[in-house]
């Protein structure tokens, strides 16, 4: 799965991005419990410095190290480089929240990785589905006893990065055009390959040659210009398709390539103009009802134009989200897309990010990948599908640390 983030700068969210269902009560639950420890946890900071008997403010005493977990007492071993990072072997009881998270629910995660693993996790991962029935107590004891930790670190030894996150829309549509459906969504066009780069989005719209290129390549018509840009941006999507005959059929739209055509942001093209200060999805579409004439010049200032290919959606898969650059379907809150020249796909990661959209110390895995998600401490939290999810992965942009487990 390809998708792409925003770069904006708003008065009002710090990020603007869309992607199928609305999330599972699960992740919601998991998401607003995650924002109360995040209260909790700042109600809960050390006091601040006291004055002495001469008037000299005196720090508090610092906090006590975590104790360590049993079973972590071997000696470390030594840091592995990655391309774009460095590993730096920690003790267990430095990941936060580790003996909090609901190991459990990353488990489908993990097991969907064990599908197409990475060499060093071959070995473990009839391990991994032996213990998709264990408890939390048994897998964080398993964790701890086959798993190492280490924290990413950019090569100059920089321990903080980005979180932003993604997620699946999810849009009526028909197969064919009117009754308000004037959007096409395309499959690869006739001839792909031949003339490299293709048509920018603007040329796709007016160029004959180009419509006659796309000639019958429709997937299905939808009713928002908008709404398609946000399901090229993020590179996948799910359809309720109206058919001809009456009948309603659940598909998903999976990327098939793009016309070769560099990224731009909409949002950033709207301040780079001054003609908002808030460049979220709200706040686009706030600017975009105040100025409906202008809808296809802010469409065209992304040339990129992406293609898709349609793809059965049936009860099963539709509990997962699409499949990600490892080849597995995603699993909303605890699948990532990650850097793959800093963190190899399938990997399992901890993952700790405070907010100020959600407080996260949980087990994710490294399943995706994305044009924008480049560096050592970089990732994108795939959030579901749906309104919900596109609300979060819209604003969510905050602090990230992160650990990768590997095997011992």
């Amino acid at each position: 799965m390809v998708h792409h983030t925003m770069a904006i700068s708003s008065t009002s969210a710090s990020r603007a991005s869309s992607k199928i269902r609305p999330m599972t009560s699960t992740l919601l639950r998991c998401v607003l419990t995650a924002l109360i420890v995040g209260t909790l946890a700042a109600c809960s900071t050390p006091p601040a410095p006291s004055p002495s008997s001469s008037g000299v403010l005196v720090p508090p005493p610092p906090a006590p190290a975590a104790a360590p977990l049993a079973g972590d007492d071997r000696p470390l071993p030594g840091p592995i480089v990655q391309p774009k990072s460095r590993w730096v072997p920690v003790r267990w009881a430095e990941l936060p929240g580790f003996q909090d998270d609901a190991l459990h629910e990353a488990w489908n995660a993990w097991i969907r990785s064990c599908e197409r693993p990475v060499a060093p996790f071959v070995a473990l991962c009839a391990e991994v589905r032996q213990l998709s029935i264990a408890t939390l107590e048994e897998q964080r004891a398993w964790m701890v006893a086959r798993l190492q930790p280490y924290r990413v670190e950019t090569l100059e030894g920089a321990a903080e990065g980005l979180l932003t996150a993604y997620y699946e829309p999810f849009l009526d549509a028909a197969r064919q055009p009117g009754n308000g459906f004037g959007v096409p969504l395309y499959r690869l066009p006739a001839g792909f390959g031949q003339r490299k780069p293709w048509y920018t989005r603007q040329q796709i719209d007016t160029l004959p040659e180009a419509q006659a290129a796309l000639q019958g390549r429709a997937i299905a018509w939808v009713r928002d210009p908008i709404e398609a840009l946000v399901l090229h941006i993020q590179g996948s999507g799910r359809l309720r398709i109206a058919e001809p005959d009456g009948s309603t059929t659940l598909v998903r739209v999976a990327f098939a390539g793009t016309n070769d055509q560099p990224y731009q942001s909409v949002g950033r093209w709207l301040l780079d103009q001054g003609l908002t200060r808030d460049a979220t999805w709200p706040g686009i579409r706030a600017w975009l009802a105040q100025n409906p004439q202008r809808t296809q010049e802010l469409l065209w200032s992304n040339p990129r134009y992406v293609f898709f290919r349609e793809e059965p959606l049936p009860p099963l898969d539709a509990q997962f989200g699409p499949r990600g650059a490892q080849g597995v379907p995603l699993t909303p809150g605890r699948s990532i897309a990650v850097d793959r020249l800093s963190i190899p796909y399938g990997t399992p990661v901890w993952l700790a990010s405070p907010g100020p959209q959600a407080a996260l110390q949980r087990l994710v895995l490294a399943q995706d990948t994305g044009s924008a998600i480049v560096g050592a401490v970089r990732a994108d939290y795939f959030t579901g599908w749906g309104p919900e999810a596109g609300d979060i992965a819209g604003r969510l942009k905050q602090p990230l640390r992160l650990w990768v487990l590997w095997p011992r």
